[in-house]
């Protein structure tokens, strides 16, 4: 059976800047034991985005969603 982890709104609005830069430094080291634990903390990254983007800043380029030209 397979573990699923949820991100709480709560647990997000808890966060600090310091949170958010330990998790970026681990994204970038990217120094896993097991790959589905770099994409939890991908994801949560990525929901930090959506809801405090002013912390996420620093480290959009972690989750390509920087803004490009399709034409």
């Amino acid at each position: 059976m397979m573990k699923t982890s949820s991100i709480s709104r709560q647990n997000i609005a808890a966060m600090s800047a310091i949170d958010v830069s330990e998790l970026a430094t681990r994204l970038e080291q990217d120094n896993y034991t097991h790959v589905f634990d770099g994409l939890q903390d991908w994801h949560l990254l990525r929901a930090i985005a959506f809801q405090r983007p002013e912390l996420v800043e620093p480290y959009i380029h972690l989750l390509d969603l920087e803004p490009y030209d399709e034409s």
